[in-house]
This record gives structure tokens, C-alpha cells and sequence, in this order.
């Protein structure tokens, strides 16, 4: 029974070690297996991190390229509308001194009416003749 006994031992210790061997080796691999996991959603959030920053600085960039473009539109509409004031302010002086032209024109077609009609008379005749000229050259030209 000793014999018996000290077999049944050394057999059940050889089943307790291997049961001890087999659940650390299982433990084992469970644990390196959930290591890679973790290893890998850490390399992905790494990326993904990655990612969103560069997705930030491309954001920021096109924000300063936004504000850069509106800067330009703004003072390229702020050059334009000064360039239409002094426009506007050079129309209102040709009006001006196209009326004081044309005032200075028929007094001096009046003066020059009432001292030599004569001569008068033969300016608008040369005046209508040079129009006559002008309309012919233009029809000319047409055909």
C-alpha cells in the first residue's frame, strides 16, 4: 500500500503539475494574446491620432487661407470703390466743363453770327459738308 500510495502521490502530484503547467500556460496565452490586442488598437489609436491631427493643421491652414482670401477681396473691393469715387468725381468735372464749353461755343457762334453772318454761314455749310463726308465713308465702308 506504501507503494501504492507513494505512486498514487507521485501521480497526483505529476497530474497537479501539469494542471498547474496547463493553466499557466493557458493564463499565458491569454495574456499575450489580449497583449497583442491591446498592442494593436494602441498602434490604431496612434494612427487615428495621427490622422485627426493632421486633419487639424489642414483645417487651420485652409482657415488662414480663408481669412487670407478675404482679406484680398476686401481690399481689392475697397481699391475698386475708390477707383469709382475719383471716376465718378472726373465724370462730374467733364460734365462740368463740357457745359462751359458748349456755353463758350454759342457765344462765340453768336458773336461771331451777329459781326460776320457771311462767315458763319459758310462754317456750317463746311460743317454740314465734312458730316455729308463722314456718312459717305462710313457707308462705304459698310459695304
Amino acid at each position: 500500500m506504501k507503494y501504492f500510495a507513494a505512486v498514487l502521490n507521485k501521480s497526483c502530484l505529476l497530474n497537479f503539475l501539469y494542471i498547474s503547467l496547463a493553466f499557466i500556460g493557458g493564463f499565458g496565452a491569454a495574456w499575450f494574446i489580449q497583449w497583442n490586442k491591446l498592442n494593436k488598437r494602441g498602434r490604431e489609436l496612434k494612427s487615428t491620432g495621427g490622422f485627426l491631427e493632421s486633419e487639424r493643421l489642414m483645417k487651420e491652414t485652409l482657415q488662414k487661407e480663408l481669412a487670407i482670401v478675404h482679406q484680398n477681396k476686401m481690399a481689392k473691393e475697397l481699391e475698386l470703390n475708390q477707383k469709382l469715387q475719383t471716376a465718378e468725381k472726373i465724370m462730374k468735372q467733364m460734365d462740368g466743363d463740357i457745359i462751359l464749353m458748349q456755353k463758350s461755343y454759342e457765344e462765340t457762334e453768336a458773336l461771331l453770327h451777329a459781326k460776320a453772318p457771311e462767315v458763319h454761314a459758310l462754317k456750317i455749310q463746311l460743317i454740314e459738308a465734312q458730316n455729308n463726308v463722314a456718312r459717305l465713308k462710313a457707308k462705304l465702308g459698310e459695304k
